[in-house]
Formats: structure tokens, sequence, C-alpha cells
């Protein structure tokens, strides 16, 4: 494995890095932090949400993609993330893209290593790129999502979702947990 850089970067010098280095990185105030492998579980609860993010955007027509993990979202100057799905809305990126300036649904799935750090600081962070409106906190082991949607003014309004279905409005889809949690 390639050594991490023992200095401070913006996200432009950490996206040429990344460039160079396989792998999967995220920047946290300058600082590159690797991320650690999946489990089975993880891994499929990823894939069910991302194909049902997929279906729904396909199911309404809408002028919007989702994206895997493996595509960034810049924070700020100095903080970087890969969230395991994203939607953004509007025209398709250029395939050489690593970075999506305007999502509007982000995804997370939970692992026992960074699952605090999804709940706190991603999910502060997140809510600073504005076009973010919805923020999915997913639980792989068990059936239990946490929903947080951009309210008025500086309000995050959250909640948990344990069955039925979540409305992602923007850009105006529907998600059913038991896609989520089939097998």
């Amino acid at each position: 494995m390639t050594a991490l850089p023992q200095i401070r970067m913006t996200v432009d010098e950490f996206l040429a890095w990344y460039d160079r280095n396989p792998g999967r990185y995220e920047l946290k105030n300058g600082i590159v932090y690797t991320m650690s492998p999946e489990g089975a579980g993880h891994a499929e609860v990823k894939f069910a949400v991302q194909t049902a993010l997929a279906v729904g955007i396909r199911a309404r027509g809408l002028p919007c993609h989702m994206l895997p993990d493996g595509m960034t979202v810049r924070i700020d100057e100095a903080t970087a993330y890969e969230p395991d799905a994203l939607v953004y809305c509007g025209a398709k990126l250029p395939s050489r893209s690593v970075e999506v300036a305007n999502p509007v649904i982000v995804v997370e799935v939970l692992s026992p290593s960074t699952g605090h750090i999804d709940a706190t600081a991603k999910l502060a962070d997140y809510f600073k790129v504005a076009s973010v409106a919805h923020y999915l906190i997913i639980d792989p082991e068990k059936t239990l999502i946490v929903h947080h949607a951009r309210g008025t003014g500086d309000a995050i309004l959250a909640r948990v979702v344990t069955a039925g279905s979540i409305t992602l409005d923007p850009p105006g889809i529907e998600i059913a947990v038991k896609d989520i949690y089939s097998a």
C-alpha cells in the first residue's frame, strides 16, 4: 500500500494525489485517511441502496443521476468525502470526473470503524454543501435508516425509518425500505 502523505493538502492537491494512488481515501481538514475495507453485509446494503436510488430516478424520468462510491464530494478547501452513493441532477458529468459539485442526496452505510463519524462530523459537513437536501445513514446490520433532510433556514430534520418508504424531494423520488433490506 502507498504511504499516506505526511503533509496537509487542499482538496485540489488531494484529487491530483488520489489520481496517482489506487485505493479509497478521504480528506479531512487537509489530512488523508485510508478508508477501511468493507464486509459483505455492508457491500450488499450499499448496492441495494444504489439500485433503489437509480430505479427511483428512472421510474420518475428525472434528469438526475445516481453514482456509487468512488466519487468525491468537496465540503470545503481542506475536506472531501467519498459517500457510498449519491444523486445529482442536471447535465451528466464528463466520464473522467471524480468530483460531484452539486449532490442532492448523499448516502453513507455505517461501518464499525467510522459509524460515529458518519453520524456526527459528516452529518454537519455534508449539509455545508448548499445543494445537499438529504443525507441517509443506513445501518447494514438491522433495518434502520436515519433520514436527515434540509429544512427551512438552518434546520436539519431527522427521521428514523424502519419500514415503509422514504420520499426524497427534491428531486422527487421514493425508495422502499424493503428494497434495501430484502436479503
